[in-house]
């Protein structure tokens, strides 16, 4: 369904992304459409940003939105693909856009939605435009601390929990714990990889563009990456 063929439905899409500032793992993106009159449920529920929500809870929280809310998407883009993406875009905010408006689409396309509230992480238009290119029309609002709204908490709740699983079979897939963020615990958790299975790993399990590679790079003996 596209807006503006149908009435919308009363409620809002809200949107947020995990990932952005871990070296390791994927950047995710996920959408979350809150009918109308269920802020307090989700409230009740317990749901908030997930930056002050702890990763077990996380994870319990995103279960229950899943099971009590039919329409919601989570858009992963792996370390390999986002380094793929970032060398083309060169720009965070506009490869941000890209997984917002795709987390947005995905739900337009099940439920006819007429607002969507995402996090001011750019420029309006990088999200506005990644939509109008695929035809949507929605009334966007950005704004700052947007997860105060519990649409957007719900779906960082969403991302983060992704986010999480994703790691983990990530880490065991290296065979290597990979830390969340970007502290001295990652770096040298980068190095001891680098040093085991080579600097081309890291394409496969972080994202390369971040300053962290230069230093792990250096301090594992090695020029650059390929």
């Amino acid at each position: 369904m596209t807006p503006g063929l149908f009435p919308a439905e009363p409620g809002r899409i809200g949107s947020d992304e995990s990932g952005k500032g871990d070296f390791f793992g994927p950047l995710v993106v996920a959408a979350f459409f809150l009918p109308e009159g269920q802020d307090g449920a989700l409230r009740e529920l317990g749901v908030k940003d997930s930056k002050r929500t702890s990763d077990a809870r996380c994870r319990e929280i995103a279960e229950a939105l899943k099971r009590g809310y039919p329409y919601h998407s989570v858009v992963a883009i792996g370390p390999e693909k986002y380094n793929e993406l970032w060398a083309k875009l060169r720009n965070l905010n506009r490869l941000l856009a890209w997984g917002h408006a795709r987390a947005i689409e995905n739900i337009l396309e099940r439920v006819p939605a007429g607002k969507a509230v995402t996090d001011q992480f750019g420029d309006e238009r990088f999200v506005r435009n990644a939509l109008l290119q695929k035809g949507r029309e929605i009334e966007l609002v950005q704004m700052p601390r947007a997860e105060e709204d519990p649409a957007v908490a719900a779906a960082s709740i969403l991302a983060r929990a992704e986010f999480l699983t994703r790691l983990h079979f990530l880490s065991k897939d290296v065979g290597i714990e990979l830390p969340k963020g970007a502290s001295d615990q990652v770096e040298a958790a980068a190095v001891k990889l680098v040093r085991a299975k080579g600097p081309d790993i890291l394409n496969k399990v972080a994202k390369t563009h971040f300053k962290t590679t230069v230093r792990v790079l250096a301090a594992a003996g090695i020029a650059k990456l390929v």
